[in-house]
């Protein structure tokens, strides 16, 4: 680890062990509210001594200072300050106590050439290669068209969160938005703890945090989490409300994920099927699809 990204890890550290102290009442942890406080939350001489270390250590760790660290005494804080078990391995990832995870390139001409076959065999299904970032670098015809037409915004900005945080249009495909705002907010903050200072994190997040305000309040509330296997409603602009199940499986060689989206419906699988039919050249238009997609929600509600 440089210098740079170890000084940008101890910060990150620090902040993140506040966070989470802030969080807790001293009613939580069994200790009785004394005085009006300044700040919300656990002292710092409070959580100290629930971890059973010295105050001024612990205020050097938050405040990012460079001091020896050990797993015992990281894990003892981590249930100190009541962390869940993703919260607890951010805190080592940061601590670099976890092995690094490999950085995916944006554009490797290899790597596309190995999954886009696979993308495209997994059509009518929506499918795309992301770094932990939500940067697309591949994807399937039926992803192409999903909330507009990749193919027209360029590379370098076929970024998800980029796109969410950042253009309305974008972030309205998304029927429970705010649930999709945190959630995403928590598993770039989780991603980009093991690439500080990486190229793509300086790209994306301080890109979202100058552009976004309310990228940068998620950022500052230091949420976490590792994987998160949900259901989605998008509004596609072609076919109409979408529920589909997101499926991700990381790349170990590379650190890409592979993200596949199922339908949750057979009215939504029918929907895919005019979807991916109409982006790999059916004669199918726009209107005619409208018109089947009437026809099937009327037949679902029979």
């Amino acid at each position: 680890m440089t210098d740079t990204s170890s000084v940008i890890a101890r910060r990150e550290l620090g902040d993140f062990l506040r966070s989470r102290r802030e969080r807790l009442s001293p009613a939580q942890v069994g200790l009785p509210s004394t005085g009006r406080r300044r700040t919300p939350g656990l002292r710092r001489e409070e959580a100290a001594v629930l971890a059973g270390v010295g105050v001024t250590w612990y205020t050097w760790l938050e405040q990012g200072r460079t001091i020896n660290v050990s797993m015992q005494v990281l894990t003892a804080i981590s249930r100190a300050l009541r962390l869940n078990d993703e919260e607890s391995q951010h805190l080592l990832r940061l601590a670099g106590m976890q092995p690094s995870e490999p950085q995916p390139v944006a554009c490797d001409p290899a790597l596309l050439a190995a999954f886009q076959p696979v993308l495209d065999k997994l059509d009518p299904y929506p499918a795309c290669l992301q770094t932990p970032l939500f940067s697309v670098v591949a994807y399937n015809q039926t992803y192409r068209h999903l909330f507009t037409d990749m193919d027209d915004i360029p590379a370098a900005d076929r970024n998800c969160a980029v796109k969410f945080f950042t253009d309305p249009s974008w972030r309205d495909r998304y029927v429970d938005a705010d649930l999709v705002a945190s959630r995403m907010v928590a598993r770039m903050r989780a991603a980009a703890s093991t690439a500080a200072n990486g190229p793509e994190t300086a790209f994306v997040i301080d890109r979202l945090l100058d552009q976004s305000e309310e990228f940068a309040r998620l950022w500052k509330r230091h949420d976490v989490l590792l994987q998160h296997y949900d259901v989605k409603r998008i509004d596609s602009p072609l076919v109409g409300e979408l529920s589909l199940s997101f499926v991700s499986t990381q790349i170990a060689e590379t650190g890409h994920r592979l993200t596949i989206m199922t339908p949750e419906s057979d009215q939504t699988r029918r929907q895919l099927e005019q979807l991916s039919a109409f982006a790999n050249g059916s004669h199918l238009q726009v209107h005619e699809i409208d018109e089947v997609t009437r026809d099937g929600a009327a037949a679902a509600g029979q």
